[in-house]
């Protein structure tokens, strides 16, 4: 018997949520293959299982979010079929979920000497993944069904023993199915209850507070549940983060909070980059069998400034920064709306503009189909954000902790320059001309050596004989 575990799907990552399965109890399982999908704040990956055998358990089903070790299924010997496929059914099947069931019904018969017992009872289920009418729900599941004011008894499960997974409460929200619309309604009745509240309870309230002060705190509490109810419009939509967005939230989150961010923005004239692109771009195309955009250069402009300001290069410890001596140049890449993701080119400093294209077109394709390995989303020490394709003109973009700076690529257009006319004199010309956004750290350094790594960026993309690296 082997135990199969959530693996550490990059080197920042604590947990993950299983989204799917691909076998299922008593499957033949060979080793490499995949075995299950998980969903992390970094990527969501297709597992594949470190042993060969037949899945005997899933501990852990679709939609529940556990921490990187923990173990998710057992995988043992085929000669072990028969014994792990029937042991597994009374586990997942509903045996378990009838005693927390039993505890509920009864609590409202005995109300003088049970009624505490089953409140324990319900309480110690929460915690156990155990909505109130006794139903398996993992705490994703049933914070979407908080979230969307659902009834879990509307919503068909599809999950190991009719468990209901994170899917499945997708799909409900979708069809509008299992809306809770009854208690909505009831939440205007109640406000009238305090208002005939003062005849009774007047009396009671005072008590633990203050005369005049009783009766206020009940309308007020009410009111706001009213009228976030009322605010709800029938035209609208709820549509409930997926883990990707809520993890990628929550990092930005604590960025902005964790690190003063500054901006810093300079010009660039691409048009010898752009010619370069124009005259090689049919060979290159050709070659390779994707398109030379301009991205390839601006990072290949960016390993070479690193080099000459480390201290871009490096992360926040403690009290200080550690400057990494490895140019890891992370780029974002955007999944269809759907969220974002960061692979990292590794060793981007031993590269020339074809290998850096290649590593970055690589990985935009795995990132898209979700191939990516750990090793592609860890490790990085500068981002770059890749803006430049809508059009944009400035972006404040959120440094990837615990990176002290990200620079945003801005659209690039055809705008009027003052050029040198070769005479001596002045000419105005028509170039290919961009913003390049840098947002950092202030702890990390001061304004001046932002300018200038962004200056020395500059300078070598409007400089460089790009010809000589194709």
């Amino acid at each position: 018997m082997a135990n199969v575990e959530m693996p550490q799907l990059g080197e920042t990552v604590t947990e993950g949520t299983i989204t799917r399965w691909f076998k299922q109890v008593g499957d033949a399982v060979a080793a490499d293959e995949v075995l299950f999908e998980v969903s992390t704040d970094k990527v969501d990956s297709e597992v594949p299982s470190p042993f060969a055998g037949v899945l005997t358990e899933i501990k852990v089903p679709e939609g529940e979010t556990v921490e990187v070790g923990v173990v998710l299924a057992v995988i043992g010997d085929a000669g072990a079929q028969t014994t792990a496929a029937a042991d597994p059914d009374p586990v997942v099947a509903p045996a378990p979920p009838p005693p927390p069931a039993a505890p509920v019904e009864q609590a409202p018969a005995p109300p003088p000497v049970p009624a505490p017992a089953p409140a324990a009872t319900v309480a110690a289920a929460a915690p156990a993944s155990v909505s109130d009418e006794g139903r398996l729900l993992s705490p994703v599941v049933r914070r979407l069904i908080r979230e969307n004011s659902l009834d879990s008894t509307q919503i068909a499960g599809t999950g190991v023993g009719g468990r209901i997974t994170r899917k499945d409460v997708l799909d409900a929200i979708d069809a509008g199915v299992g809306r809770q619309a009854a208690p909505a309604a009831p939440a205007p009745a109640a406000a009238p209850a305090p208002a005939a509240a003062p005849a009774a309870p007047v009396p009671a309230a005072p008590a633990p507070m203050s005369a005049p002060a009783a009766p206020t705190p009940q309308p007020v509490s009410a009111a706001p549940v009213v009228a976030a109810a009322m605010a709800v419009s029938p035209r609208s939509e709820y549509v409930a983060f997926n883990n990707v967005r809520r993890r990628t939230g929550e990092h930005m989150v604590a960025s902005k909070a964790i690190a003063p961010h500054a901006l810093t923005v300079v010009e660039v004239d691409y048009e010898g980059v752009n010619r370069v692109r124009t005259a090689h771009k049919a060979a290159f195309k050709s070659a390779e069998g994707f398109s030379l955009t301009f991205l390839p250069f601006i990072a290949r402009a960016v390993v070479d400034a690193l080099a000459e300001y480390p201290h871009l290069n490096a992360s926040v410890e403690g009290d200080g920064i550690r400057v990494h001596q490895d140019l890891n140049i992370g780029v974002a890449v955007d999944l269809d709306g759907q969220g974002l993701i960061v692979p990292v080119i590794r060793q981007a400093d031993g590269m020339r503009l074809i290998a850096v294209a290649r590593s970055i077109n690589d990985l935009a394709q795995r990132a898209r189909s979700k191939n990516l390995g750990v090793d592609d989303i860890s490790g990085g020490t500068f981002t770059i954000s890749n803006n430049g394709s809508f059009g944009t003109l400035t972006t404040a973009a959120i440094i990837n902790q615990p990176q002290v700076a990200v620079l945003s690529t801005e659209g690039i257009s055809r705008k009027p320059v003052v050029v040198d006319d070769g005479f001596g004199g002045e000419a105005i010309a028509i170039h290919s001309v961009g913003n390049l956004a840098m947002g950092w750290d202030h702890r990390a350094f001061d304004g001046g050596y932002a300018a200038g790594f962004l200056r020395t960026i500059k300078n070598i993309i409007e400089t460089r004989d790009w010809s000589t690296e194709l």
